[in-house]
């Protein structure tokens, strides 16, 4: 269930799912960059629409542009340190949801792994391909949710354990489940099946960098 101030979106277009002295986390939509890219053109982003707002915001993690969800920003540099530091650690508890293409699993309160290696394609960049010979260890964990008979495709939740870039998108695609609306990884028809890529981050939980509170948050996917 989204927060009461979710509903409110400011007048540029962020929305919160948190807000205090020291953090922020906010809803990113598909489409949009966390951080400005390179021209003109891909100026807006997350973390400009954040500081037009709440002056001062720092990015501690980013998301694909085209995956939705929660995003959690510092309001000081400090905040960032910790916040980085609980990142690189693996302190940051998060989930994802996604509707991949076939019927991925029966026992839908069963999580299991996906343990393959992840390297750049440097031919096809900024694609990832799995590699056992020079990839980075990657690990994800997943169980499916809801079954869509008629669709030929699986909600399912997902668990980053490492943090790889497109590691979700590339995991899935390798083991035959590409997630939907996916444009770099899946093959035409799957792409086509929706008009964005159906991958968002729901849930986030972590210490407080300031209070040592736990805190967790939740943002429901709107597909």
């Amino acid at each position: 269930m989204n927060p009461p101030e979710a509903a409110d979106a400011s007048d540029t277009g962020v929305q919160a799912a948190h807000v205090d002295a020291d953090l922020l986390v906010l809803h990113k939509p598909p489409g949009l960059l966390c951080v400005p890219g390179r021209g003109p053109d891909k100026q807006d982003c997350l973390s400009a629409r954040a500081q037009q707002r709440w002056p001062g915001a720092l990015i501690v993690h980013r998301l694909d542009q085209a995956t939705s969800g929660l995003v959690l920003m510092a309001r000081h540099p400090d905040a960032q340190r910790r916040l980085s530091h609980a990142f690189a650690e693996r302190q940051v508890h998060k989930r994802y949801q996604a509707v991949v293409q076939g019927r991925l699993g029966d026992d839908e309160s069963a999580w299991h792994e996906i343990n393959l290696p992840i390297a750049a394609d440097w031919a096809r960049r900024p694609l990832r391909v799995i590699d056992h010979a020079l990839g980075k260890p990657s690990l994800t964990r997943w169980r499916a949710l809801a079954h869509d008979a008629g669709a030929q495709t699986t909600r399912i939740e997902l668990e980053p354990v490492t943090g790889r870039t497109h590691q979700l998108r590339v995991h899935l695609a390798a083991i035959g489940y590409p997630i939907v609306g996916d444009a770099l990884y899946a093959d035409a028809a799957t792409q086509e099946q929706a008009p964005r890529l159906l991958l968002h981050a729901s849930h986030l939980a972590f210490t407080h960098p300031a209070t040592g509170a736990l805190l967790t948050l939740e943002w429901t996917a709107d597909f």
